[in-house]
């Protein structure tokens, strides 16, 4: 009878310590860009995924194409970023399984409320090519995050050749946005920043929006679920969920539902394909 108690007192107490491993196991790693984190969107919508399913989010925020490599290396389970043509490549390689739009939202141009360049409530096009051509103050990232691969094809599109016409006047920082937000604030510079970031940004200073509104600013998000064939670790079946949730009525409702002061910082607009 007494070796009958101690093998179930065994048991149990294998079965305690296997208990907190399971429960911790119900955990994805998501590489994301910093703007869903620096907006305070995760914030707001990963309780509620965790409420709803039990499954905890850990998030590595970093530059789009950061989050593209750590994914490639393994060490994420879903990719969510906002650089359409890498994810589509990032995808086409085989390191992806399927992308889906999320939402969107766009980019605008900030700078001084001074306006040294006189660019203020032109296009796009203009507003760049106005600056270089005066040599006025730009912050770029420089980081190859989705922001910055935006900044660079509208430098394209404006026809200036950034090898060439880079000078003093271009600052590049290899940070993320707060941070070139930051220090265009202090050289009284122009910069090119999502709108989430831009309206959570805590230290405009002197920053007001420039240029907005022009089509070529749109800025869509997607997200991607590591393929598990070329990553074994990947969480498949619980990184699944985190996107099934994103893209359906709940998820979508969640992320419209975010606002700061008032104003919607991304608003949905998922489909149940997948590019």
């Amino acid at each position: 009878m007494k070796r009958h108690y101690a093998s179930l007192a065994f048991a149990l107490s294998l079965l305690a310590a296997a208990t907190p491993a399971f429960t911790q196991d119900k955990s994805i790693v998501v590489a994301s860009t910093t703007s869903t984190q620096d907006s305070g969107l995760f914030g707001h919508i990963l309780p509620l995924f965790k409420a709803k399913t039990g499954i905890e989010v850990k998030i590595i925020a970093q530059g789009t194409g950061q989050a593209l490599d750590t994914a490639r290396r393994g060490d994420a389970d879903v990719v969510f970023v906002h650089a359409k043509s890498q994810e589509e490549k990032f995808v086409a390689d085989g390191q992806g399984v399927k992308r889906f739009d999320v939402m969107y939202n766009d980019f605008v141009l900030i700078g001084p409320k001074s306006d040294p360049a006189g660019v203020s409530g032109k296009d796009i096009g203009t507003a760049l090519k106005t600056i270089q051509e005066k040599g006025i103050p730009f912050v770029s990232r420089g980081d190859r995050s989705g922001t910055h691969s935006a900044e660079l094809a509208l430098w394209k599109q404006t026809g200036v050749d950034l090898e060439k016409a880079k000078g003093p006047w271009y600052r590049e920082i290899g940070q993320g946005m707060g941070a070139a937000l930051n220090t265009a604030g202090a050289m009284n510079a122009y910069a090119v920043s999502d709108r989430g970031t831009w309206l959570s940004f805590k230290n405009p200073g002197d920053l007001v929006i420039a240029v907005e509104g022009d089509k070529r600013l749109f800025n869509q998000y997607g997200v991607i679920l590591v393929n598990p064939e070329k990553r074994p670790s990947v969480k498949k079946e619980l990184g699944q969920s985190f996107i099934d949730w994103l893209v359906s009525p709940e998820g979508q409702a969640a992320i419209a539902a975010y606002q700061v002061n008032g104003k919607q910082l991304f608003f949905p607009n998922a489909e149940k394909k997948a590019s």
